[in-house]
């Protein structure tokens, strides 16, 4: 079953992303990418990582934070943990998309031990509101690759579903 953060459309992680709250999600609330264990707070989650804290210690963990990342318009990280020889000059986050969802599809490698990794996943999406609302979904399969000890995101294909 897919996990959308914030438990909520009233919870305070619900209410930063979708623009109803200029608050910061508060650390002890679910985090953005529905946590890993599934539910985990956003200071048991990806806050260490996003803070500086501590480094991922593998692919999935890493874009698990990317993912909070987006939904917390937080630029800095994005780039941080973009691999230097695919990253652009700088990143900016949409603020008319509001990331609500994050499901990991497959994990292939990518572990403490290994040096590259390959996650798929499927990032929820909102836009607009009223009768201008969109919702969507971005499937992709992303590649990590570990440099110096630290992981980073290489690049990703979107995967096409249907015909």
């Amino acid at each position: 079953m897919a996990h959308t953060f914030g438990g909520t459309r009233r919870s305070t992680a619900w209410m930063k992303v979708s623009g109803e709250s200029d608050e910061a999600v508060l650390g002890d609330a679910p985090c953005p990418c529905g946590g890993s264990p599934a539910g985990a707070a956003f200071d048991d989650c990806c806050g260490p990582l996003m803070s500086g804290e501590r480094l991922a210690t593998t692919a999935v963990e890493l874009m698990r934070s990317r993912f909070t990342a987006y939904a917390l318009a937080d630029g800095d990280h994005l780039y941080r943990t973009w691999h230097p020889a695919t990253r652009p000059s700088h990143v900016d986050t949409d603020p008319w998309v509001h990331w609500v969802g994050l499901t990991v599809v497959d994990v292939e490698e990518g572990g403490a031990a290994d040096d590259a990794g390959v996650v798929e996943f499927r990032a929820r999406w909102v836009a607009g509101e009223g009768s201008t609302r969109q919702r969507g979904e971005l499937h992709e399969r992303s590649r990590f690759q570990r440099r110096a000890g630290r992981w980073f995101y290489l690049d990703g294909e979107p995967v096409v579903t249907g015909s």
